[in-house]
């Protein structure tokens, strides 16, 4: 199954936390099949943050939705994320954004990520590695979401 998950930091060495996060994805959950570039924005729902570095992943997995996000939860925590508050600073943020076409609503797993289609700094990245694949509840393709998406910040491609 291919899945695509969102990765975004905006402390320490950024970069190197996203290098590092494909590396233990790769360990633990599949194949990086495909990656976006490396995108910068402004911090997104608390202000006065240091900007993000976002890009967005393609994996082969054999995992489970639920393991998916045990292991995803899991690489987050060995890379040292403090989760202070909502949509906070962090060394890494790693979300599940989409599972192939399925659909799912629990406490704590939401498959398609419910904010995909609300976020420029996840629609660029992802409409570059999957941007014809149709949001399985919005029935659009990434690219009509990300052309209709009303977030007003911008979203840059990042030199490395």
């Amino acid at each position: 199954m291919t899945i695509y998950i969102g990765l975004g930091t905006n402390l320490g060495e950024r970069v190197l936390n996203l290098h590092n996060s494909k590396l233990f994805l790769e360990a633990s959950i599949g194949s990086i099949k495909a990656q976006s570039s490396i995108y910068e924005t402004k911090a997104w729902g608390v202000e006065g943050q240091p900007d993000f570095l976002n890009q967005v992943v393609a994996i082969d997995t054999s995992l489970t939705p639920p393991q998916v996000l045990d292991t995803m939860l899991a690489i987050e925590d060995a890379m040292g994320r403090v989760r202070e508050r909502k949509w906070y600073t962090r060394l890494i943020d790693i979300d599940l954004l989409l599972y192939g076409s399925l659909i799912i609503k629990e406490d704590n797993l939401a498959v398609p990520h419910p904010y995909i289609q609300d976020r420029n700094f996840v629609l660029r990245p992802l409409a570059e590695v999957a941007g014809d694949i149709v949001h399985p509840v919005l029935k659009k393709s990434i690219k009509e979401l990300e052309a209709a998406c009303l977030d007003p910040l911008e979203v840059w491609a990042y030199e490395v």
